[in-house]
């Protein structure tokens, strides 16, 4: 076993909010809590823009019952962000927190890009000399990071999506007379991993169940084919029930639909509209037809009260194997899950190179996609079911659930104050 370091913990959450990614902040917690190397343990608010300002609070004076609460409690309760690294003096100043406060273990809890973040914040520190240990943490919906199997808050989003569907096939159920289209648009911006769990709504013994068509970013939206496939299936049912993902493109690669809001701070377009492109065309194409555009939006990933139960247990877990990595001695590591041989479901946490992960993206296996590009295999039903399994425990306050709020005690400030480029 490596040499424990002696010091204090930071952690802290970046990137889209998820039902259970607070789990994961309990994970980080708790176990700290259990080791008596780690003297402080520290939270950086709004992701690494706030440790940039020296924004950090004090995790060991909140009190228990909310620590046990984050593990219900949707959305990043230490804030999050959007910020990518400018300039080499950026990097620096992070460092230089770190030594002002004695960080010696620091975990980020994100995607992609976070991941990417954390890679250069330890190659920076282990340059400089100051001797650390860093470790990434998974979180997003869109389950597209590389190498683990899948990611925490991607159940949730998708049980939350596959129980909309539901809903909204008993409303156009009662509505609709071969004339009725419902376009329910969810997120996903390179992957389909999202639209494409909505097909978890179908009941086994209904194969024509909805949704009747899913378009997903990895197959190339055409025109013709998909007002077929509306027409096709209002020869045979009352309604046409459709979930399209926001990063739909068309035969040439380009989004169908773009945000006016532009590009974040990575350069990611602003996705948003794909659902009423898509019901602009059947308006256009169709008369009589009565359609309807849906957009959850940020709620299809903040529902607590949908989120799988094994999602929230995997979120904790890899929160606390990212100490447990640490403090044996692991950095430039990102926690990972690992799915077992058994034919019952068994997941297990594994460590990836941080610089394995950065930036990558995993699409859905082209072989999980039928023939006709609108529906899914039973491969990948046999993939998700386990993730959406049990409903996690949320207690209720006059009739609605009940969320904590940390009370946030400031860490003193040591340095010049800093100015970011927003």
């Amino acid at each position: 076993m490596a040499e424990e370091l002696t010091g204090n913990v930071l952690v802290a959450q970046s990137g889209g909010p998820t039902a259970v990614i607070n789990a994961s902040l309990a994970g980080v917690i708790e176990e700290a809590l259990n080791h008596g190397c780690i003297e402080e343990i520290y939270g950086g608010l709004n992701g690494i823009q706030g440790i940039l300002q020296e924004r950090l609070i004090d995790l060991a004076e909140e009190p228990q019952q909310a620590i046990r609460g984050l593990r219900h409690t949707p959305a990043s309760a230490l804030g999050t962000c959007r910020y990518k690294l400018r300039k080499d003096a950026d990097v620096e100043r992070i460092v230089e927190v770190f030594k002002a406060h004695d960080i010696r273990y620091f975990f980020y809890i994100g995607g992609n890009d976070s991941q990417d973040t954390a890679d250069r914040i330890s190659k920076h520190a282990a340059a400089s000399g100051w001797e650390m240990r860093v470790i990434g943490i998974p979180k997003t919906v869109d389950n597209d990071l590389v190498v683990t199997d899948h990611t925490p808050g991607y159940g949730s989003v998708i049980k939350n999506v596959a129980a909309t569907v539901r809903e909204l096939a008993c409303d156009a159920e009662s509505m609709g007379q071969n004339d009725l289209v419902y376009i329910l648009e969810v997120m996903g911006r390179s992957a389909g991993w999202i639209a494409a769990g909505a097909t978890l709504a179908k009941r086994r013994d209904y194969p024509n169940d909805p949704p009747h068509l899913i378009y997903l970013p990895e197959v190339a939206f055409e025109t013709n084919k998909f007002l077929d496939d509306v027409s096709d299936v209002l020869k045979k049912e009352k309604y046409c029930l459709i979930v399209v993902g926001e990063g739909l493109v068309d035969t040439d690669g380009n989004y169908i639909s773009t945000s006016s809001a532009g590009q974040d701070s990575f350069g990611h377009s602003q996705l948003g509209g794909a659902g009423d492109y898509l019901k602009g065309l059947i308006d256009q194409h169709f008369s009589g037809l009565k359609t309807r555009s849906f957009r959850p939006g940020h709620a299809q990933r903040a529902s607590a009260v949908n989120a799988s139960a094994t999602d929230n247990e995997e979120a904790y877990l890899v929160g606390k194997a990212a100490v447990e990595a640490a403090l044996n001695g692991e950095t430039d590591k990102m926690v990972t899950l690992t799915r077992g041989d058994s034919d019952s479901y068994v997941c297990e946490t594994g460590l990836a190179d941080l610089s394995e992960i950065a930036n990558g993206i995993k699409p859905l296996p082209a072989s999980w996609i039928n023939e006709d590009g609108v529906s899914l295999s039973y491969q990948f039903v046999k993939y998700a079911s386990p993730l959406i399994q049990g409903e996690a425990k949320i207690p209720y306050d006059s009739g609605l659930p009940h969320f904590v709020k940390l009370g946030k005690v400031h860490v003193e400030r040591v340095l010049p104050t800093y100015e970011i480029e927003v």
